[in-house]
């Protein structure tokens, strides 16, 4: 083989290596966003747990919201619902209903004294605004993970590979509402 054969391997090797090497740190990237849901999801549903609790316990106090009762109950239904069917369109709308539903709950707690004195009911509002805040927190290292991975597939010559190995970007979360990307 001569020089220009020699080199012509070694330019394609190079090649090759410069490409597995831009996908791999992608995949990385992609699972990184994907790690990153999973953490808010884990959150999502421990919430989601609290909730039955939550609401047995105000029912006792609280006869004459029903109606602020019945809308937690049927957000929570609705995330539970978009969750399990991969709704992702209907998933951020349903959570956000939640949240307003239980931020209405707690304030509505305010004009029961007899509700906001059961230690139940606050170690639930404690347990249920600490989980708010950490979905919160995550959501910050969520979008961090998909600013690095957009970031990435814009760079030349990197959006070429992630377009020929069809890695798709991610979509930011907004404090409004919860989106997914990677399943």
């Amino acid at each position: 083989m001569s020089i220009n054969g020699y080199g012509l391997l070694a330019l394609a090797a190079f090649a090759a290596i410069y490409v597995i090497t831009v996908y791999n740190s992608l995949v990385q990237l992609r699972t990184g966003v994907s790690k990153a849901w999973a953490n808010i999801d884990v959150l999502i549903l421990q919430r989601h747990d609290e909730l039955p609790n939550l609401v047995e316990v105000c029912k006792g106090y609280m006869a004459y919201e029903r109606e602020t009762i019945t809308n937690v109950v049927t957000a929570r239904a609705a995330v539970s619902s978009a969750r399990e069917t991969a709704n992702l369109s209907g998933f951020g709308p349903a959570e956000e209903q939640l949240r307003l539903g239980l931020d209405h709950l707690f304030a509505v707690a305010e004009n029961y004294p007899g509700l906001k004195a059961n230690d139940m009911f606050r170690n639930l509002q404690a347990r249920i605004t600490g989980l708010e805040n950490a979905i919160a927190d995550r959501r910050e290292f969520y979008n961090d993970a998909v600013t690095r991975l957009n970031t990435r597939m814009e760079q030349f010559p990197d959006r070429i590979i992630a377009s020929l190995c069809a890695v798709k970007p991610g979509q930011w979360l907004g404090k409004t509402g919860v989106r997914v990307i990677f399943r």
